[in-house]
């Protein structure tokens, strides 16, 4: 299988967006998205996935970060649609379930083509640093509808804000890490209908 990447942009009157991914990378990552919590999401989830992550988003933070996530969910979901190709010969499916201290976090997805997100998580917190927690189902919301994957994600075990935030997106990257991963037992696409 050969490596698999892409470049996206998105260019609105509410934000500016430049993103490369690559799949098969080791986790190095270059973010710049005028939010440093978002910023330090993004990375957990590229580091623990082993994606190679490349942001630069310039959005209307003086309204709030609302946009800035939500925009940036679009163009990733985009890059990992477009980074996969037909599918073929990928796991499909991937799960994980994540400690982190005393919050415990489950991503499961389905790389099926058809959108969806189950999303259950309630934070203590209405923001962490400038970004409102509010904004963290909106960015998966946005991933999961780009990128065409089910998606479920919910916090078993809630806790510290900060905790919850970073199992879901670590928990992403490592559910996202094996639904992309060659199954060398598989050269076609996964499903009894020949397409995802």
């Amino acid at each position: 299988m050969e490596k698999r990447s892409a470049s996206c942009t998105r260019k609105t009157k509410e934000t500016d967006i430049t993103l490369s991914l690559g799949l098969d990378g080791t986790g190095k990552t270059r973010i710049d998205t005028g939010i440093p919590f978002f910023d330090h999401m993004l990375d957990g989830f590229a580091r623990h996935g082993l994606f190679d992550l490349e942001v630069k988003v310039s959005g209307d933070l003086e309204v709030d970060s609302h946009h800035t996530v939500e925009d940036t969910g679009i163009v990733l979901g985009q890059a990992i649609r477009e980074a996969l190709g037909d599918k073929a010969g990928i796991r499909r499916y991937g799960y994980f379930i994540l400690p982190m201290d005393e919050t415990l976090a489950l991503s499961a997805i389905d790389l099926s083509g058809r959108p969806y997100l189950n999303y259950d998580a309630q934070f203590p917190a209405a923001f962490l640093g400038a970004l409102d927690t509010e904004t963290i189902r909106e960015f998966f919301y946005a991933v999961s509808y780009s990128a065409a994957m089910n998606l479920h994600l919910k916090i078993l075990e809630p806790g510290n804000s900060h905790h919850m935030a970073e199992a879901l997106f670590k928990a992403f990257g490592k559910a996202l890490d094996m639904a992309v991963s060659p199954e060398p037992r598989m050269q076609e696409v996964w499903s009894t209908k020949g397409t995802l």
